[in-house]
């Protein structure tokens, strides 16, 4: 069903990468998730209101913050979807990120609400009424939320849409919480034991940490996170397929959005190699990369010494050395400074982001140990550094 919708509804929808496409997408979304979530606050408030239940009451305006998240994601789908500006050259996607903040912000609100609420009702119960008809509105609460929760789902994989992803997890948080009420009269019809506030209290609790999981991964873009690693490897990958590069490191991905990232590599060249030569490889090496994966891509060039054996040995003794002190960590920018009785060792050193600095400065003397071990005449400079993927 969803597929034939989004066919109906979205023009050229295959064309994910296309931002007006993307739009089209986030307001076909918003605008079912507008229709579906009236329509359920209307029917649980009036079952809440006509049986005293406040859990119902705690689940219907559940579905009118559902309502007003949707309306809040189609207009930042719209928003995001405008073009860059000498202000934004980037273009201004990040707004999705922000909508799906403010819609966790008022999962949050609506979760402390119904808490205070359900709390007042366990000190203070009241007497609750059933009926079929309620149930079966309820039910089909439960079949209407589970199908909204699938739809997002599925569009938020398809465009990789934080809104989206959200909404559903959002959603699939309201079937659980219907679920918990539709529990809750069955068991006052049958066993004559008001839980209704427990039932509820134990709602907005669901409700509430739905709220802090979309903050949590609506913050993580906004703040700047690490690149997926299989973007990562795409791109080391293609960078270092090419005949002239002999490898790469210090590579930085800037994400201003879920189709718009750029990125920074450096890219190790032969010392030797005519550089005009070089240069028009690297600038190559940029369009096809940026082409392939739809990341900016620029490119820093390296020249490193490959024709002198003594610098090449020393170079792989470094790499080895320090590869067996510690497997996560790796080097480069080997550069050396020959003398009769006295080498310079110019490198850089990346280890993990969890290294103290007791822990680099052991690693740092152990480096020099080992190479002092090796060749007494070699002093190290080294750069210690944390990779930014």
């Amino acid at each position: 069903m969803t597929n034939l919708l989004v066919k109906l509804f979205v023009k050229d929808y295959k064309n994910t990468e296309n931002s007006d496409v993307r739009a089209a997408y986030g307001v076909f979304a918003g605008i079912v998730g507008i229709v579906c979530n009236l329509l359920l606050f209307a029917a649980k408030g009036i079952i809440g209101l006509l049986s005293g239940s406040i859990a119902v009451l705690a689940d219907a305006f559940n579905n009118m913050t559902d309502a007003v998240s949707s309306i809040i994601s189609l207009i930042g789908a719209k928003l995001a979807n405008r073009p860059p500006d000498d202000e934004h050259p980037f273009g201004h996607e990040r707004y999705e990120y922000i909508a799906a903040f403010i819609v966790a912000f008022l999962v949050l609100q609506v979760g402390f609400s119904c808490a205070q609420s359900a709390f007042g009702k366990i000190l203070h119960p009241e007497t609750l009424s059933f009926s079929t008809v309620s149930l079966v509105i309820l039910l089909m609460s439960v079949g209407v939320k589970v199908w909204l929760s699938l739809f997002n789902r599925k569009l938020g994989e398809r465009i990789n849409s934080s809104v989206m992803k959200a909404t559903a997890a959002d959603a699939m948080g309201d079937v659980l919480t219907t679920s918990a009420t539709i529990v809750s009269l069955l068991i006052f019809n049958f066993f004559h034991l008001n839980i209704d506030g427990w039932i509820g209290f134990a709602v907005a609790l669901i409700v509430i940490w739905a709220g802090i999981g979309i903050a949590r991964d609506t913050i993580r873009p906004l703040l700047g996170e690490s690149a997926d690693p299989k973007l990562v490897k795409e791109i080391k990958t293609l960078v270092e397929s090419y005949d002239g590069i002999l490898g790469s490191h210090d590579l930085i991905v800037h994400n201003y959005g879920p189709t718009r990232s750029m990125a920074t590599i450096h890219a190790e060249v032969s010392n030797h190699a005519d550089i005009e030569e070089s240069h028009e490889l690297i600038d190559r090496i940029e369009r096809e990369v940026t082409k392939k994966t739809g990341v900016f891509l620029v490119i820093h060039m390296d020249p490193i010494e490959v024709a002198d054996q003594r610098v090449v040995q020393y170079r792989e003794k470094i790499d080895e050395i320090v590869r067996n002190l510690d497997e996560q960590a790796s080097t480069h920018d080997f550069r050396m400074v020959n003398g009769e009785n006295h080498i310079n060792l110019i490198f850089d050193v990346v280890v993990p982001h969890a290294y103290s600095d007791e822990q680099r400065n052991q690693l740092m003397f152990d480096i020099m140990e080992k190479v002092r071990a090796f060749d007494s005449r070699c002093q190290c400079v080294i750069t210690m550094e944390n990779s930014f993927t």
